[in-house]
């Protein structure tokens, strides 16, 4: 009987442990990456931490011809790298069109190389994807910006990801460190996730 016993349990055991390890599966599945430059990467950092959805923020090194890249080299604009943000969200809580739709109420798509008074192209404007799948979401906004824009060109950039690094450790989580540093950037456009349930909540 006690042999029984332990044979269920085992039993129970084992299809608990693979419902868990499905559902882990389906809920990875849902997890994404989409990589931002909007001038400044403290700013833009910050900005989209606090969208409910976003699992991480890191700031970065995008799309340059160099190893390992450094501030101090980036700054030079001979590495061809642009000042980036990766963000890793949960699909199923904010879409990715939120994210790209609030990623254009902060930037001036139309500055070159420029954002607030950060100039170079380490300050350019652009959406990196690693999915191609991406562009069906990421095409449609591109074009509604450019008619809201139109005759202005659009200068920010739209490219599969080449190469990304991190940042040195103190760029990372600048602005909760330093809630008085540097920004380039507005936040009040957040407020328009509150009715969406889409804000962190501080």
């Amino acid at each position: 009987m006690q042999f029984f016993k332990v044979l269920i349990s085992t039993c129970l055991l084992l299809v608990s442990g693979f419902s868990l390890a499905k559902n882990s599966e389906q809920d990875m599945s849902q997890v994404k990456e989409i990589y931002l430059a909007g001038g400044c990467f403290w700013g833009v950092e910050e900005y989209f931490s606090r969208i409910k959805g976003v699992i991480d923020v890191s700031s970065g090194y995008a799309n340059g011809h160099t190893q390992n890249p450094t501030y101090q080299q980036v700054i030079t604009q001979t590495t061809g790298y642009a000042e980036t943000v990766k963000i890793t969200y949960d699909s199923s809580i904010v879409p990715l069109a939120t994210l790209i739709d609030q990623y254009f109420k902060i930037i001036d798509p139309t500055s070159f190389n420029k954002q607030g008074n950060d100039r170079g192209d380490q300050y350019r404007t652009g959406i990196y994807y690693t999915d191609s799948a991406d562009l069906n979401v990421i095409e449609p906004i591109f074009q509604k910006i450019k008619e809201k824009y139109a005759p202005k060109t659009i200068y920010t950039q739209l490219e599969p990801l080449k190469n990304f690094y991190l940042a040195e450790d103190y760029h990372q989580d600048y602005l909760k460190k330093n809630p008085y540093g540097y920004c380039h950037i507005s936040f009040d456009s957040l407020n328009e996730l509150k009715n969406l349930n889409l804000l962190v909540e501080e």
